[in-house]
């Protein structure tokens, strides 16, 4: 059984530490070097140099099929590359691969010479396809659980800023005059340099599958690798969900130049702002995930982001419509009208939410898939998003073909993500559960929690835990970083609205052996399966809410448990709780008078240390909980 731990203070500590910052500064230059060289070729070729074959129009979206073509190719034998070997070295083998390229690339830079500089974009795809799953499946090798989500924001937000720097730095350096292209030569290859020279420092980051045999059929492969996806639900449907993030993304992102152009009256400094605001966004919304998760992998935030997409894309639609009209404004003049800081805040807003939504569907898939195969799990999500973000162009592209407006495409789109969230959160009850345990433990109460290092990040356990109102389990569930299996009092599951989540949680219902011998031998059965499957599960020794606050005698449930699996026992203990709105007071009456104890009261959670199986008694867990009871409250 591995336990968390924080080794840091924040996600940005990880800077300082050999383990990230290499690996870190390493896939930021390689981002910017792509979308440098991209945006600089896609510059030159739609405004400097006239190429017959190449229609200005058309020059960004060959760029970009070039681009993300070998995404589809390469994408599942570059996860059987990582699987395979050290990731360092692969790591260090691509930043020799970027070398050669943009060497090639300079070289048709200063001659112009445009077919070469295509046949670089295909190549540079490539490179990004051999990194991808080199750069996910490398951080759960040297990032715990608590790490992850940090860890991943902190990817995330670096990956957009090197984009939009990358882009930035792309625009300016191909636009002066003469000299253009071959600053953009040179740059591409010092960024190439530096980026293997960092990679140097990048630690060992053994095979988690030496034994593999590559299968080099890419079409084979990919199958496979899908298939091998699909063997996971929660992790395969995790996948899907971050494909369609990167789909709504690329309708935005897509659309700024003629969004800029034809709807807010804008320059070409006004379409830069717009691509400013939504990397700032994703940035700040990646960054978040850490605060807010409590540095757990909290996939409660996903379905909250995935509401403020779709508010906020539908309120772009909105903002869009009236505004005063204007010809060619510069900057300036733009961000002068009240009317355009609506439309920057839905942006803003749209893609903070987004960032929230994928940096935990990151961390999961990556938490939960096994090592031995989770590189190729990366590729397979590399594959459909790829796709995915085809499927959006085409889709787009069908709109305005259609006669739709582009705010009207944006409104299409966020209605559009509100089905296809609420349909994914349908199919996986467990993003839905985790929000409400976000909102109960957040919004509700003022929920701290102490000894969280003590709950296990994988492997089989027993919790055990005081109960005192009706909403334990979701209280305990905002706690555990993992799905935790909850055996209850069968009579709980009769309640309107608590009894269908606590069905949706698959919690297992319990009687007493006297009252329904055959319900009590399933429940025990059903748990031990879980544990057999290496699950948390959780009982409450008590057998019932107390009536009147105080600690009850301890049943010898655990003690059945642990008959057929002697595993750790992890006592809990539930502070404050007693007194709120869903405990029995008055009467032993619970759910009345909702704010009795005020709005967004203490609560507390008390972890306390394993318990080896062999040292289980109810007697001494009983007095374990109530010292853990008695401790000192989380300090304000």
């Amino acid at each position: 059984m591995r336990l968390s731990h924080a080794p840091h203070p924040n996600q940005f500590a990880l800077l300082s530490q050999r383990r990230f910052a290499p690996f870190f500064w390493t896939q930021f230059l390689g981002a910017g070097n792509d979308n440098l060289f991209k945006f600089a070729l896609t510059v030159m070729v739609t405004y400097q140099i006239q190429v017959a074959w190449l229609a200005p129009e058309m020059a960004g979206l060959v760029i970009g099929a070039l681009f993300i073509l070998p995404f589809l190719l390469f994408s599942a034998t570059s996860g059987q590359l990582a699987d395979k070997h050290d990731k360092a070295a692969l790591i260090r083998f691509v930043k020799n691969f970027e070398i050669a390229v943009m060497a090639i690339a300079a070289w048709g830079f200063v001659t112009h010479n445009v077919p070469v500089l295509l046949g670089c974009v295909f190549l540079m795809g490539l490179h990004s396809t051999l990194f991808g799953p080199v750069k996910f499946a490398y951080l759960p090798q040297h990032l715990d659980e608590r790490e992850l989500t940090g860890g991943n924001g902190m990817v995330e937000m670096g990956t957009f800023v090197s984009i939009l720097l990358g882009n930035v730095a792309g625009g300016l350096l191909i636009a002066m005059p003469e000299v253009g292209a071959t600053w953009v030569a040179v740059a591409c290859v010092a960024l190439a340099v530096l980026g293997r020279v960092l990679s140097q420092a990048v630690p060992v980051s053994p095979s988690t599958d030496p034994g593999l045999r590559i299968n080099w059929n890419p079409v084979t492969e990919t199958v496979r690798n899908l298939k091998l996806a699909h063997g996971n639900l929660v992790v395969f449907r995790s996948l899907l969900g971050i494909s369609w993030m990167w789909f709504f993304g690329a309708v935005f992102l897509s659309q700024f130049p003629s969004f800029a152009k034809e709807v807010l009256h804008g320059d070409e400094q006004v379409a830069s702002l717009l691509l400013v605001v939504f990397s700032v966004g994703i940035g700040v919304g990646s960054l978040l995930c850490e605060v807010l998760s409590r540095r757990h992998v909290e996939i409660g935030l996903v379905p909250l982001g995935a509401i403020g997409m779709s508010v906020f894309a539908i309120d772009l639609y909105f903002a869009s419509r009236g505004l005063p009209p204007a010809s060619g404004l510069s900057l300036s003049a733009f961000v002068a009208q009240p009317a355009h800081w609506r439309v920057m805040a839905d942006l803003a807003l749209l893609s903070l939410f987004a960032g929230l939504y994928s940096v935990p569907m990151y961390a999961l898939i990556q938490l939960r898939s096994a090592p031995t195969h989770r590189a190729r799990i990366i590729a397979a999500n590399n594959i459909l998003n790829a796709l995915f973000m085809i499927v959006s162009s085409i889709a787009v592209g069908l709109l305005l073909h259609f006669g739709a407006t582009i705010p009207q495409v944006f409104l299409i789109v966020g209605i559009a993500n509100a089905i296809v969230a609420g349909y994914i959160f349908l199919l996986l009850p467990e993003y839905l559960l985790r929000f409400v345990a976000f909102v109960v433990t957040r919004l509700i109460y003022r929920f701290k929690v102490r000894g969280d290092e003590h709950l296990p990040v994988e492997g089989a356990a027993i919790l055990v835990c005081n109960h005192v109102s009706f909403i334990d389990a979701v209280v305990l569930m905002g706690a555990s970083p993992r799905p935790v299996v909850f055996i209850m009092d069968h009579r709980i599951f009769n309640l309107p609205v608590l009894g269908a989540m606590f069905r949706l949680l698959k919690a297992i219902p319990i009687a007493s052996q006297r009252e329904n011998p055959a319900v009590y031998e399933a429940a025990f059965a059903r748990a031990a399966a879980h544990l057999d499957d290496g699950d948390l599960v959780c009982i409450f020794p008590e057998g019932a809410i107390t009536k009147d606050g105080e600690l009850g005698e301890f049943k010898a449930g655990v003690m059945k448990l642990l008959e057929r699996n002697p595993v750790p026992v992890i006592p809990m203990a539930l502070q404050n709780l007693w007194g709120s709105f869903f405990s029995r007071v008055e009467r032993g009456t619970a759910m009345v008078r909702p704010f009795r104890r005020g709005f967004w009261s203490r609560v507390g959670l008390v972890a306390g240390e394993p318990v080896p199986a062999a040292a289980v008694t109810p007697a001494a867990l009983r007095s374990r909980v109530s010292e853990l009871l008695a401790s000192p409250p989380y300090p304000r």
